[in-house]
């Protein structure tokens, strides 16, 4: 496959663990081309929020680079990531609002946080975000008199507040039901069309996910199975990924977590625990 043009983020052979004996991501590359929404999917443990936090600075990579807009990230530099987090949108799974905070106020944060806009300009952008998302009129409610489904656009009004060049969603579509997943989706596709972003979406939905995204990553155990526009992934041969595509019960990714031989734990059939 063809190296993706003009690159926003660059995973450049990377590997990572959180601690020496499991490796997450084994000399992992990719690239997310601007403007575009691309999608990470793949079992549960294989390294898509972990992949999230790599591009965000939360953790550095034990081998490799990651890179955004031609800067290696380094989470030891404060000040570029406080820099670059300017420029960086997340939506959190479950939102992750503050629940002792209005709406508004939940939005007006990161816009208090890393502006020195008046309250006026601040009231003005708050409401155009939550407009966006179809909530300015909830501007007063409190996250316990909202919707899950709303609680998410929410979220998503106050990811966009400092107008980003990247948002990034960790499974967005989780819990909702189908008309508030369908309207997520939406709202996902048409900001990053109206706004210029670029999108990063980590999901286990693979039909929302496959309508919305223009490039699929489905990771395997540490490493990329495969990667290409949605009609390209579905028809791979790859047994793993023919596997997830169509939520098959058998095949490479085992039912059982590694561990001893049955017989260690329960001893000979009939014997019970040796």
């Amino acid at each position: 496959m063809e190296p993706l043009p003009n690159p926003l983020i660059e995973i450049d052979h990377v590997t990572f663990g959180y601690d020496p004996s499991r490796t997450i991501l084994n000399d992992v590359s990719l690239r997310f081309t601007r403007g575009q929404v691309t999608a990470i999917l793949g079992g549960s443990g294989c390294g898509k929020t972990t992949l999230l936090r790599l591009i965000g600075g939360v953790y550095p990579a034990t081998k490799g680079r990651v890179v955004f807009d031609g800067e290696v990230v380094d989470p030891r530099d404060k000040a570029q990531l406080y820099r670059l987090r300017r420029r960086v949108g997340m939506l959190f799974q479950f939102g992750a609002l503050f629940t002792d905070m209005s709406v508004f106020e939940n939005v007006a944060f990161p816009l208090r946080e890393h502006t020195d806009l008046s309250e006026a300009l601040i009231r003005d952008v708050v409401l155009m975000k939550l407009h966006a998302v179809g909530l300015r009129g909830a501007r007063d409610l409190m996250p316990s008199q909202i919707s899950g489904g709303m609680a998410r656009r929410v979220a998503l009004a106050r990811a966009i507040a400092l107008d980003p060049e990247l948002v990034m969603y960790d499974e967005p579509f989780a819990g909702l039901d189908p008309i508030s997943l369908g309207t997520a989706a939406q709202l996902i596709r048409q900001l990053n069309d109206a706004m210029g972003l670029t999108s990063i979406v980590v999901s286990h939905d693979l039909e929302a996910t496959f309508r919305l995204a223009d490039h699929v990553i489905i990771l395997g155990p540490g490493v990329v199975a495969a990667q290409g526009t949605p009609d390209e992934v579905r028809a791979s041969t790859d047994p793993l990924v023919h596997q997830f595509v169509n939520a098959l019960p058998t095949g490479p990714v085992p039912f059982h977590y590694p561990g001893d031989d049955v017989k260690v734990d329960f001893g000979p059939v009939g014997m019970g625990p040796q």
